[in-house]
């Protein structure tokens, strides 16, 4: 999978992908510490899954809490 916080390049590129390894898109443009939490709340929600193939993860806040929204991506049409 791959981590970052550029939903709108990250999405696009994906698109055009077939096949994908997974997307997880860090919304808050927040401290390398906060982004550090963030990242180990989205290994706690995927746990041992099967991970995120052809998914996306977008992982805000709502004040102090992590909020989850998983997608498949592409979308089918």
């Amino acid at each position: 999978m791959f981590v970052t916080n550029n939903a709108a390049d990250f999405r696009r590129l994906y698109r055009a992908q077939p096949v994908h390894a997974g997307l997880v898109i860090l919304v808050p443009q927040a401290p390398p510490g906060r982004q550090r939490a963030l990242f180990a709340a989205v290994l706690g929600e995927i746990g041992g899954e099967d991970g995120l193939i052809n998914e996306v993860l977008e992982v805000t806040l709502d004040g102090d809490e992590v909020v989850f929204s998983r997608y498949v991506w592409p979308a089918a049409e």
